[in-house]
């Protein structure tokens, strides 16, 4: 109980809030802040209240010293989603972080992802956005690791999901939650028998941080705590460029499937045991 007290919440905090507790205390400087009023010319269109900074928080900084960019989504407006706007902030933070590398300056990234994927209100201009960060994150990569943080409590789906699935180094927490597809688009599609978007512990066993860090699909699993997130992320960045970035291991992956006995029913925790054998 004691410890539990102790701790500081990060899926209480907001996505700027998040981007000052990873950096080091005086170093957040934020940039196209929300008194600039850059945001979505689509969504008061359609009758959607837009946000000063879009959802998006872009604040470079240092974390031990070490020079970093960090892209913060704000889970809390329209479900994070991207469009046009907060899309092209984040890939452009993580280009010019590059263009630093080739310059001789070593910037690092990291990716506070709380988000359902792409923006519906903005359909493709998301799509096209959402296509310039993976094309960002990859380039970057090659010089710095560009870590991705999922904590909760909103998840991280959709095409964003692909872009955590680039990420250098991915850390969760109990909270998280990580997919191609959110737990309402599965049932809509495939009916309330194959997935019922209620039934939390069922959601969590499939999707949640612990399976998919159990599953090898995440390289961290920590309690959700600001000191334990910031330490993590340290040793992540000071660890450096990972010698095989996960989203060159396919083949690797695919064998694992295909290992697999699809006719009986195959729960979460035998999914783990097979590849908690594996990392043994």
């Amino acid at each position: 109980m004691t410890d539990l007290l102790s701790r500081h919440s990060f899926v209480e905090l907001g996505a700027r809030q998040r981007a000052r507790a990873l950096l080091d205390s005086g170093t957040f400087r934020e940039l196209i802040d929300p008194f600039q009023r850059v945001m979505s010319p689509w969504l008061s269109r359609q009758g959607v209240v837009p946000q000063a900074d879009d959802g998006v928080v872009i604040a470079k900084g240092s974390i031990a010293g070490l020079p970093v960019v960090i892209a913060a989504i704000e889970g809390n407006f329209q479900g994070g989603s991207l469009g046009e706007v907060g899309g092209a902030k984040i890939a452009g933070a993580l280009e010019l972080a590059a263009e630093d590398n080739r310059k001789g300056i070593e910037t690092r990234a990291v990716l506070l992802l709380e988000t359902g994927g792409v923006r519906l209100q903005e359909a493709n201009l998301g799509l096209a956005a959402i296509a310039d960060i993976h094309a960002a994150i990859v380039d970057l990569r090659q010089y710095q690791p560009v870590i991705g943080v999922v904590a909760g409590s909103v998840g991280c789906f959709g095409g964003m999901s692909i872009a955590a699935g680039l990420c250098s180094y991915l850390v969760v927490t109990r909270e998280a939650r990580l997919g191609l597809n959110g737990p309402q688009v599965i049932e809509q599609e495939a009916g309330l028998e194959e997935y019922d978007s209620r039934d939390r512990p069922f959601i969590w066993s499939l999707t949640g941080g612990e399976q998919r860090f159990n599953s090898g699909l995440a390289d961290r699993y920590v309690a959700d705590d600001v000191a334990q997130l910031q330490q993590t992320v340290t040793a992540l960045l000071q660890q450096g460029v990972p010698a095989q970035q996960r989203s060159r291991q396919a083949e690797h992956y695919l064998a694992r499937l295909n290992e697999l006995d699809a006719s009986p029913h195959i729960d979460a925790a035998t999914v783990r045991a097979l590849y908690q054998g594996e990392r043994s």
